[in-house]
């Protein structure tokens, strides 16, 4: 479990720059997810079920105005940064474990 801070600006809007903060790495990416499919929901408002391919929200943090995480170094006793490359890895990372841990399941 490493301390999480996700740090993000949806748009040119300055008043959408926010962060967020999280127990672990894994709940932040989930939260990113969780942005897109907010995002998801507001542009299709009459939908009563969102489905997305991971290119789609790739393609969404591409776009955002900022995107990055500071994650706590146990070692440093510091927080290091990281940028959109390196969510979207985690992103997929997740997403693998997700998927793998499902087909087991059937």
């Amino acid at each position: 479990m490493s301390h999480t801070i996700l740090l993000f600006q949806l748009n040119k809007d300055m008043e959408t720059r926010t962060y967020c903060d999280y127990e672990s790495i894994n709940d932040c990416m989930e939260d990113v997810c969780r942005i897109y499919e907010e995002h998801l929901k507001r542009r299709n408002p009459n939908l009563s079920t969102i489905t997305y391919e991971i290119s789609e929200l790739f393609d969404f943090i591409d776009q955002l105005i900022h995107l990055d995480c500071l994650v706590y170094q146990k070692t440093t006793q510091s927080y290091g940064a990281y940028n959109k490359s390196w969510i979207k890895e985690k992103i997929y990372n997740l997403m693998d474990r997700l998927a793998t841990t499902c087909s087991n399941a059937s």
